[in-house]
């Protein structure tokens, strides 16, 4: 029988979704399951997004451009300008979601056994591409009870070799919510430069942060930092458009785009509808922000109280994005969380939570840990954590652990 390859065999399963099977179950025994497991928002995508899209008078639907719309990357570069970035549109290739533009960035930028530096937790699809470009991750390990900063600079050099090429961060996090200082992307513009490294920064959240005294702040903010900083950008989550699928690689650095260029050549073109979607969505008002961020907001401050009055669990309050990490009084996270949908019901209702030792590529770390999505209405959050509250009891008492 023909072998499936080695690569195909390392690519990790997503501990996002690994779980679903068992959801699925649940709900056929008439089950209802609160999903905190997945950064899938319910808020309402832009009307101005939907109409452009319905209201698209196409006779062919052709290939574009290979970098997507001129008239896309002019908006866009017009977008960031109005955020204090100093980009433009030869600065930009529209790609197939966030997820395409950290593979161009990794095809661009490192050869197979290369090194890239990450503090870990992270957004777990990093361990995906990376596999699937032939790269090692190197993490760096933040801590809950450091709320998840940047670790000391010191620990990113013992960690560089002449394999490592670039380092990367979310910004702000997934999973852990946490939002990057100046100072810290200061520190990590500094360790580029002196290493020669690429600074990848996914900022796909940029839009979601909560308190008055917190901003964010870009890689691409950093003078002298153009040759190194690339920018990760997505649509899925500014504007509730996870479908859509469309996102961009950004850098100052010619070389790079280039040869991003080729990679975009060669799978030819984003797709046309989302393009469009994505072009109007530009248009979306500042009260659709606004509103939306009151409502995370909200929901944030709602989940983390709510967590923090159960016993044994330990929570970093998120300065950004919309998940956190929290600390569970069990020993295996995977374990409890496929109980939760196997075995367990409150009222013939139950909670379904992302394991986040997926988040890790450190061995046997975060094992008690899960990443929360509080994309849920506030009193659905509070009646998940009741769930939970009780299925943490019910659990430790069955000596489950």
């Amino acid at each position: 029988m023909p072998k499936i390859s080695l690569k195909g065999q390392k690519m990790p399963e997503s501990p996002i979704r690994k779980l679903v099977p068992y959801a699925e179950i649940a709900k056929k025994k008439g089950h209802k399951v609160y999903h905190l497991n997945i950064g899938q928002p319910d808020i309402k995508t832009p009307d101005v997004a939907l109409n452009a899209v319905k209201n698209a008078d196409i006779k062919v639907l052709e290939y574009s451009h290979s970098a997507g719309f001129e008239s896309y990357r002019t908006k866009l570069s017009a977008y960031y300008k109005s955020h204090g970035l100093p980009i433009d549109v030869a600065d930009i290739i529209i790609t197939t979601g966030g997820s395409e533009a950290l593979l161009f960035a990794m095809g661009s930028t490192m050869d197979v056994d290369d090194e890239i530096i990450i503090p870990e937790p992270f957004y777990a699809n990093y361990n995906g591409f990376s596999t699937a470009s032939g790269v090692k991750v190197v993490p760096v390990i933040s801590t809950i009870d450091e709320g998840f900063a940047l670790p000391p600079i010191a620990a990113f050099e013992k960690l560089i070799t002449p394999k490592t090429k670039a380092i990367l961060i979310c910004n702000p996090g997934n999973p852990t919510g946490y939002l990057y200082s100046k100072e810290e992307i200061w520190q990590l513009a500094e360790i580029v430069k002196k290493h020669d490294l690429f600074l990848i920064a996914d900022e796909v959240y940029r839009e979601f942060i909560y308190d008055e005294n917190e901003k964010h702040f870009s890689v691409m903010n950093v003078p002298g930092l153009e040759e190194n900083a690339i920018i990760i950008d997505s649509v899925s989550k500014r504007y509730s458009m996870c479908g859509a699928r469309i996102g961009c690689i950004v850098s100052k650095n010619k070389e790079v785009m280039a040869t991003a260029m080729k990679f975009a050549q060669a799978r030819l073109s984003p797709p046309t509808y989302a393009q469009i979607a994505s072009e109007a969505a530009l248009d979306t008002p500042q009260s659709y922000f606004d509103d939306v961020i009151e409502v995370y907001k909200e929901r944030r401050d709602t989940l983390i109280a709510e967590l923090q009055k159960i016993e044994g669990v330990k929570v970093a309050t998120p300065k950004g994005a919309f998940y956190c990490i929290a600390q569970l009084p069990v020993k295996n996270a995977d374990n409890f969380a496929q109980w939760l949908l196997e075995s367990y019901d409150n009222n013939k209702e139950t909670v379904m939570v992302a394991p986040a030792a997926g988040f890790y590529s450190t061995p046997n770390v975060g094992l008690n840990e899960v990443r929360i999505a509080y994309v849920l209405k506030k009193d659905d959050l509070i009646r998940s954590v009741a769930i939970l509250k009780d299925a943490l009891n019910v659990y430790n008492k069955s000596n489950y652990n």
